[in-house]
C-alpha cells in the first residue's frame, strides 16, 4: 500500500503543479500520509482491433494528441496475440495458460472465460466508476456466459458501472447484426438491447457511446476506468465491390482476404499513399525469398501470386481507412474529457488486442504466430507525469505486456489485482524512465501446428521467449531462433545453427521456467548474457526498428 500510495502522490501532485517532467518516486509515506490518499487519476484505455505498430502513420490525430504528449513504449508485446486470449489477460491480468481462454473458437471463446473477477471489479472496490463500450470477446452474445449460465446477450460482467458492448448474432428473433457487421450491431447497454443502428456505421456509435460515458462520469467526484473497445481495422462485413474476395494460391488452395467494412466517404483515402501490402519489402521482392528454415507448414508456403500481392495491398488500404475513422472518434474522446476538465487527471492509453501480419514470411493474412508483425503492438501513454522530455524522453524501451499494463493501471488506481498478477507495473518506467530488458516476454499460441507430445503435452502449440535480442518459438517439435541483432525481420532461423547452441540452451532454460508460470514465477530474471541494460536495449531496440524500416517502411 505504501509504494502505490506514494505513486499516487506524484500523480496528483504533477495534476496539480501542471508538472511536465517526471520526479524521482518519494520515500512512502507515514500512517498520517496514508489516511489523506489523495484521489487516484482517472484512466481510459482505448484498445483497437488486430492493429499493427506501423498502423499509426494512418492515425494523425492520435499521434498528435497522445503520442507527442506522451510516451510511447517501443517494445509492446500481445503474449498471446489473438482477441479473445488477449482480451482475456487484460481484464484478468494473467496469461492464457492461467485463465484458459485458449481460442476465439468453441469450446474456448467467451464461453470459457470466468468474468466474475476482473480489472473493473478491482478498480471498482478501489472506489471507481466502470464503463465499458464496444467489443468485448468473441462468442459474447450467442454463447452461454460461464458465470451465469445463461445466454449471454443480456448479461451484465459484474463490476460494471455502465455497460454498452456489442454482440454477435444470438439467433434471437427481433435482433439484427452482430459485432462483426460494421452498419448493424446490437448492443448490450447495462442489460437492454439496444438494436437501433442499422446504416450507421459501427465506430461512430461506439465513439458517440465513449464521449456520452466520459462526459455523464465527469459529473461525478469518484474517479473513473473507461475500456473503450474499435473493431477497426479486424474484418467485418458488408462485403463490398472493391474487397478482394477468394483467391487460389501457387500451390492450389483457396482462401478469403477478409476486409474492414468502410464508409463511403473515406475510400479511396490512402489510395496514392499505399502502393503494396504492408507485410511485402519495399522494391517488389519476393515476401521471403527462402523458407525452408521454417518448421512444419510453415517451411511449405508458397511465394505470393500477383492476384495474392493485390490483395494485399487493397486489405492494407481499406485496414487504414478504417483506421482513419477510428482515429476521428479517438479524437472526440480527448477533447470531450478536455472541455469536461478532465484530461489533466487522466491517464489515457491506446493500444490494440494484437498485431497482424500481412505477408511477411508468406502468410497471406492472419495472427496468433508468434513473429513480430503478430507479437507487437502500439502503446501510447500520457497523462500526469508522464509528458516526457524532449523527442527520446518521450520514448521507453523497456518492454511492455497486455498483463503488465494491467498490472500497471492497477498500480496506478492503488488497487488490488483480481487475481495474483503474472505483469509487473511498469510505473517507475514511465515516471522515472527505463530500467531495461531483464524479463523475458512469453508468447502462447494454439493452431500453429503440430500434434501432441514433445516438450509440452497441452493444448499448446508453440511456447515462445522474446529477450531484446533474442526471439525464440519453440514448438512440440522444432522451433525457430532468430538473432534480431541483425535479422529483425526473421528471415533467418538460427535453431540448428551450432553458433547458436548456447545461445538456445540459455533460452530453453529460461523457457521451462516461464512456460508454466504463476504471479511472481513469470518474473524470471534473465541470465547476464541475455539481460540487456536501459543503454544496450535501447541502442538495439532502435537498430531492430531501423532494420524494419530498411525492409517494410514506407
Amino acid at each position: 500500500m505504501g509504494m502505490r500510495l506514494a505513486i499516487l502522490t506524484v500523480v496528483v501532485a504533477l495534476v496539480s503543479g501542471g508538472a511536465t517532467a517526471a520526479p524521482a518516486l518519494p520515500e512512502a509515506p507515514t500512517a498520517s500520509a496514508e489516511r489523506a490518499a489523495p484521489r487516484p487519476p482517472n484512466i481510459v484505455v482505448v484498445m483497437a482491433d488486430d492493429m499493427r505498430v506501423d498502423d499509426l502513420r494512418f492515425a494523425p490525430r492520435l499521434r498528435r494528441l497522445v503520442q507527442r504528449r506522451g510516451i510511447t513504449f517501443e517494445n509492446s508485446f500481445a503474449p498471446y496475440p489473438l482477441c479473445c486470449p488477449a482480451r482475456a489477460s487484460f481484464l484478468t491480468g494473467v496469461h492464457a495458460h492461467r485463465h484458459h481462454v485458449w481460442s476465439h473458437e468453441k469450446p474456448w471463446g467467451y464461453q470459457s472465460f470466468d468474468d466474475s473477477r476482473t480489472l473493473a471489479t478491482s478498480l471498482r472496490r478501489a472506489g471507481y466508476r466502470t464503463g465499458f463500450v464496444g467489443k468485448y470477446l468473441n462468442g459474447y452474445g450467442p454463447d452461454e456466459s460461464k458465470v451465469s449460465g445463461r445466454p449471454s446477450y443480456r448479461y451484465v460482467p459484474r463490476g460494471w458501472t455502465d455497460w454498452r458492448a456489442a454482440f454477435e448474432d444470438p439467433d434471437v428473433p427481433g435482433i439484427h447484426g452482430g459485432t462483426y457487421y460494421y452498419f448493424d450491431t446490437p448492443y448490450n447497454v447495462n442489460g437492454r438491447v439496444d438494436n437501433r443502428y442499422r446504416g450507421r456505421y459501427q465506430t461512430g456509435v461506439i465513439g458517440d457511446f465513449a464521449v456520452g460515458m466520459a462526459r455523464r462520469f465527469a459529473g461525478h467526484t469518484d474517479p473513473f476506468f473507461m475500456y473503450v473497445n474499435f473493431v477497426a481495422p479486424h474484418h467485418g462485413g458488408p462485403v463490398e465491390p472493391d474487397d478482394p474476395g477468394w483467391l487460389r494460391s501457387r500451390d492450389g488452395r483457396r482462401r478469403e482476404m477478409l476486409t474492414p467494412a468502410r464508409p463511403d466517404h473515406v475510400k479511396g483515402r490512402f489510395d496514392d499513399f499505399v502502393r503494396r501490402g504492408a507485410g511485402l519489402p519495399r522494391g517488389g521482392g519476393p515476401a521471403e525469398r527462402d523458407v525452408s528454415d521454417k518448421p512444419g507448414r510453415l517451411g511449405r508456403f508458397p511465394e505470393f501470386t500477383r492476384r495474392e500481392r493485390a490483395a494485399l495491398r487493397e486489405a492494407t488500404r481499406q485496414r487504414a481507412e478504417s483506421i482513419w475513422v477510428m482515429d476521428q472518434q479517438v479524437r472526440r474522446l480527448v477533447h470531450g474529457l478536455k472541455k469536461s476538465g478532465e484530461w489533466r487527471r487522466t491517464v489515457f492509453v491506446f493500444t490494440s488486442d494484437n498485431g497482424y501480419l500481412l505477408g511477411e514470411h508468406r502468410i497471406l493474412q492472419g495472427k496468433i504466430w508468434g513473429h513480430e508483425p503478430s507479437l507487437r503492438v502500439p502503446m501510447l501513454v500520457t497523462g500526469p507525469g508522464m509528458r516526457g522530455d524532449g523527442e527520446e524522453g518521450r520514448r521507453r524501451y523497456d518492454p511492455i505486456t497486455t498483463v503488465d499494463l494491467t498490472a500497471t493501471l492497477l498500480d496506478l488506481a492503488g488497487a488490488e489485482a483480481p487475481y495474483a498478477a503474472d505483469g509487473a507495473s511498469r510505473v517507475s518506467t514511465l515516471l522515472e524512465g527505463d530500467r531495461g530488458w531483464a524479463t523475458p516476454v512469453l508468447h502462447e499460441a494454439l493452431h500453429t501446428g503440430g500434434k501432441k507430445g514433445g516438450d509440452f503435452d497441452d493444448v499448446r502449440t508453440a511456447i515462445g521467449i522474446r529477450t531484446a535480442r533474442y526471439a525464440m518459438l519453440r514448438y512440440r517439435t522444432g522451433g525457430e531462433l532468430y538473432d534480431l541483432a541483425d535479422d529483425a525481420v526473421e528471415n533467418r532461423n538460427r535453431w540448428r545453427s551450432e553458433a547458436y547452441r548456447d545461445v538456445r540452451d540459455d533460452l530453453m532454460e529460461v523457457w521451462r521456467q516461464m512456460k508454466d508460470c504463476r504471479a511472481e514465477e513469470c518474473q524470471v530474471a534473465l541470465p547476464e548474457s541475455l539481460a540487456a541494460g536501459p543503454v544496450a536495449s535501447r541502442r538495439r531496440t532502435r537498430s531492430y526498428w531501423k532494420q524494419v524500416d530498411r525492409v517494410y517502411g514506407w
